[in-house]
């Protein structure tokens, strides 16, 4: 059985471009639940997992050593691993979703998380969400370039973009054009790299952004929500390298869960702006 909600491992059921890189850039700061303007105090940093115990312990402790980090909480997706118990260890607040439940269910949990244990502090200070992938490793540490623009009040959300990585994946860009596409149709931007899904943001943008585009969607969806209700969105150069998905069958299947649920969050957000369209006609 899994420890109660108060350990460190609780377990759950159920449950417009205004330059290269840069979206919506006439937007005004943040705005905190009283309605002033306000900007977020340190990083509460959230790692969706799912059977990588051989990679989140280094990430991990990576994250926890990136400036103003003030929690890292670590969504263990349905693993079939020790997943949970090597990021316990490595000093994550761990959160189990007995079943896979996907990326996006996995961002909520662990957001939700983050804001609770924010109001266990005494006074909350609303820290900015850093989301990052659970097998970046040591390389994780360079995600703090993703917090500055954010915690300096110049950006609502910003986005990794990714070097070259060490080792070539095996797809043919179908996924990542098809979301490139949809980004700009939708928004009048086109992102370098559509599905990076190592993230920083307002707890007021990621509300603004909910209820989240399910699955592999997410990416798309964050981008797109908040750029179209006027959030500003900064693409920032990281160093980050992970595992990347290969040639196998494994891969191939999951290449196509990827592109049916961004095609999902490109047409539901499609279908949006015709139904608003129309009521304004």
């Amino acid at each position: 059985m899994w420890p109660p909600a108060s350990s460190p491992c609780a377990d759950l059921e159920g449950g417009v471009a205004a330059g290269p890189g840069v979206a919506g850039a006439d937007t005004l700061g943040s705005v905190g639940p009283d309605g002033e303007a306000s900007q977020p105090q340190g990083l509460a940093v959230v790692i969706p997992a799912r059977d990588e115990a051989d990679r989140v312990g280094a990430t991990v402790r990576s994250a926890l050593g990136i400036p103003g980090v003030t929690a890292v909480v670590v969504v263990d997706d349905g693993s079939s691993d020790a997943t949970a118990g090597e990021a316990a260890e490595a000093g994550a607040r761990v959160i189990r979703h007995r079943r896979n439940r996907g990326k996006a269910a996995a961002m909520e949990t662990g957001a939700a998380e983050a804001a609770r244990l924010d109001l266990t502090t005494g006074r909350p200070r609303r820290p900015a969400l850093m989301f990052l992938d659970a097998d970046l490793e040591a390389s994780a540490a360079n995600a703090a370039a993703l917090a500055e623009p954010v915690l300096s009040g110049t950006a609502d959300m910003t986005i990794a973009v990714l070097p070259p990585q060490r080792t070539t994946g095996g797809g043919h860009g179908l996924v990542v054009n098809l979301a490139r596409r949809g980004v700009t149709e939708a928004t009048g931007w086109t992102p370098a790299q559509p599905l990076s899904g190592m993230r920083c943001l307002t707890r007021e943008a990621f509300e603004a952004a909910r209820p989240l585009a399910r699955g592999w969607g997410v990416e798309v969806g964050l981008t797109i929500d908040l750029l179209t209700t006027g959030h500003r969105v900064v693409e920032v150069p990281c160093d980050l390298q992970h595992r990347v998905t290969g040639r196998d069958w494994s891969s191939q299947l999951h290449r196509a869960r990827q592109y049916r649920d961004v095609a999902l969050a490109l047409a539901v957000r499609r279908a949006r702006r015709v139904l608003a369209r129309r009521r304004s006609a």
